[in-house]
């Protein structure tokens, strides 16, 4: 590909996609929840293996999507995105949330709605996996707009500090790879994306 960034071009939105099994509550960050029919009303999400809440959704069949309004703060990011569930209980001190008839949570700040979902297809992806899911429970929050990806990156992710490192930077999340060659296979240990969402830097 000529450039990768072009791929950045694409319109899209992002959401906390939480789940729950046993006694266990997690969610992650997502931008691929896609509404593919209205009759039957159906979303699909794709979610990289490597995260908890993959795992959960896989056991479970079920989750829910808080659509992330541009009230968001970064915060909600960091908590949701740059930890993982395996490691962290992420409903420590989680605030402004409810929880929907699934016994699932959806966020009540910085959402301006939220879906409950249950699977009825997967599709293997490789490193993801493609949920297909009947909606069945939704409502509106807030009217204030939603979160797009460019406004993220333009509005709450927190510009990079110039730096005298050598190395490479993820463009999703900042994090920064020390070393003159980055490995083709190297994935960010913060949010997952690979080798060439990273810039030299």
């Amino acid at each position: 590909m000529k450039n990768n960034s072009a791929m950045f071009k694409l319109s899209y939105g992002l959401f906390v996609l939480s789940a729950k099994e046993g006694d266990k509550s997690n969610g992650c960050i997502v931008n691929t929840v896609q509404q593919v029919t209205t009759t039957p009303n159906r979303i699909t999400v794709a979610v990289n293996k490597a995260n908890f809440t993959h795992d959960m959704i896989v056991n479970t069949g079920e989750f829910n999507v808080s659509i992330l309004s541009e009230e968001v703060t970064f915060d909600t990011f960091k908590h949701f995105g740059f930890q993982s569930g395996r490691d962290v209980n992420k409903m420590d001190g989680l605030e402004n949330y409810e929880i929907a008839e699934n016994g699932i949570f959806y966020l009540t700040k910085g959402a301006n709605a939220y879906l409950t979902a249950k699977v009825v297809q997967t599709v293997d992806l490789g490193t993801h996996t493609l949920f297909l899911a009947d909606v069945t429970d939704g409502d509106v929050l807030s009217n204030v707009e939603s979160v797009t990806y460019a406004y993220y990156h333009k509005n709450i992710k927190p510009q990079p500090q110039e730096t005298k490192k050598t190395g490479w930077r993820c463009k999703i999340c900042g994090y920064i790879y020390e070393g003159e060659e980055l490995p083709e296979d190297f994935i960010c240990p913060i949010c997952k994306h690979g080798a060439s969402d990273f810039e030299k830097i």
